[in-house]
């Protein structure tokens, strides 16, 4: 009796979502989703994994001894990028994947690039697919006009569109409400709108009829995720509904999630710092003890994601984040609010037999920051014609570690700069304004600093081992 009256209190709190949702065209596979999550944060569910419920994920099979690689299941696989981010912390105005990384080519024609070397390889038409978001759907398609003759720019060739949930009002329950801004009354789901908008823009089905039976997943910043035929190759064989690519955690990932092991039923699992209790922080980030994090670069089967979303009425039993925030991110003061997102790679406990592999940390090469961005435009890296992005053979996997100082925040700060030598340097940090002559060469490690007002001018040459 008490659980229906609950189930009864949650239907009747959640109309006015659904209510909001559908009017703004969202489908049954999205409503389901985020009932489920308003369900379960009205029920006072944390969504927190406790250190003493879980074991340390262990003894991860590795993707460098793989067996040989079956170019031919690559006509059974299709590539899918999250291109939902605007960048905006970069200083972007449009989708992130639009912004240049070397020579024109930007994040998006580099994926191209990668879909037609697929191609090639297998003889196939390799489907490139992008889960854009309303931010990013107009601009992405205009730039792939351009390739309409492959087959990549049509909406309904190319996009699976992104779902926006909304804002709840912390203190009412019910939908939150702008008196200026009604944009700001929706967020973003998660990565892990991914199943919901598979199923529900129909595209789970169309790939199935046409013989697609494998999905690999990834951000479109991570210029490290390509698809790889070894990895496919060892997915397929395996049997596993569920792949997710792990690398070693360092002490800069040491808040981000982490894998591990649920002791009650042996499934992997996902944690992240928001699914953490306080007094389980010091074992959450220590490296030592949970080793892998999640890349959210997944292998998805696609028959196994089917039958798994039917077994759960269209929707995957994802754990629930609950961020605590305010409507207005920018006004600290405005209506707090409450943003019930799921992670992509937190699918992983839904599947029986889904498994990890642990990939080299050239695999993930995220571009976050104009950091990021500056050692990929050094000579650090190169890009091959086939759009994959890599470091130089000598660097033996490590990348350069770069600092810049808080006037390099935005893209166009270094725009026009001339990008200095990484090729032999370990560390670069920059603590003010410099200007690089060409021919600028930078070994180990490097330290720059100017006076507040100033500009540092450095010469052609090559400068080791410095402090500037």
């Amino acid at each position: 009796m008490h659980d229906a009256l609950q189930m009864n209190t949650i239907a009747e709190a959640f109309q006015p979502v659904e209510v909001k949702m559908r009017a703004a065209g969202m489908g049954d596979s999205a409503i389901g989703a985020f009932r489920r999550y308003y369900g379960m944060w009205l029920s006072d569910e944390s969504g927190m994994i406790a250190e003493a419920d879980i074991e340390p994920a262990r003894g991860l099979p590795s993707s460098d001894a793989l067996e040989q690689a079956q170019t031919q299941l690559l006509a059974q696989a299709v590539v899918i990028k999250l291109n939902g981010g605007l960048g905006t912390g970069m200083g972007l105005q449009g989708p992130k994947s639009l912004l240049p990384v070397r020579e024109g080519a930007n994040f998006l024609d580099l994926m191209v690039k990668q879909i037609l070397d697929l191609r090639e390889q297998s003889g196939s038409n390799v489907r490139l697919l992008l889960m854009n978001s309303f931010s990013t759907s107009e601009e992405t398609l205009a730039h792939l006009a351009q390739y309409e003759s492959l087959g990549m720019a049509a909406a309904d060739q190319v996009e699976i569109l992104q779902n926006q949930i909304p804002k709840i009002d912390a203190q009412t329950k019910a939908p939150a409400v702008s008196a200026t801004d009604p944009d700001l009354e929706w967020c973003p789901p998660g990565h892990g709108d991914l199943y919901p908008a598979l199923l529900g823009s129909g595209w789970l089905d169309k790939l199935l009829a046409e013989g697609i039976r494998y999905a690999f997943v990834s951000n479109s910043d991570n210029l490290g995720a390509v698809m790889d035929a070894g990895i496919l190759t060892y997915f397929a064989n395996s049997g596993a509904p569920f792949l997710m690519e792990v690398t070693r955690r360092t002490q800069a990932d040491r808040k981000g999630g982490h894998l591990a092991t649920r002791k009650s039923d042996g499934r992997l699992l996902l944690r992240e710092v928001a699914q953490t209790p306080d007094e389980d922080i010091d074992s959450f980030q220590d490296i030592s003890r949970h080793q892998y994090f999640n890349t959210n670069s997944i292998w998805l089967n696609l028959e196994q994601l089917k039958k798994e979303l039917k077994k759960n009425g269209g929707v995957l039993p994802l754990p629930m984040i609950c961020n605590r925030k305010t409507m207005d991110p920018r006004n600290k003061n405005s209506t707090p609010v409450v943003q019930l997102e799921c992670a992509m790679g937190a699918a992983i406990e839904c599947f029986e037999g889904a498994q990890a592999i642990e990939v080299p940390r050239s695999r993930f090469a995220p571009v976050k920051t104009t950091a990021d961005l500056f050692a990929l435009r050094s000579d650090a890296y190169e890009v091959l014609d086939n759009g994959h992005v890599r470091l130089r053979a000598s660097r033996k996997g490590v990348p350069p570690m770069v600092q810049l100082a808080d006037c390099y925040k935005l893209v166009d700060s270094i725009a026009d700069m001339n990008i200095p030598s990484l090729i032999d340097c370990e560390s670069l940090e920059i603590k003010g304004l410099v200007h690089f002559e060409p021919g600028v060469k930078f070994s180990g490690s490097i330290v720059i600093e100017t006076n507040m007002d100033g500009v540092k001018h450095l010469a052609a040459g090559t400068y080791a081992n410095q402090s500037l």
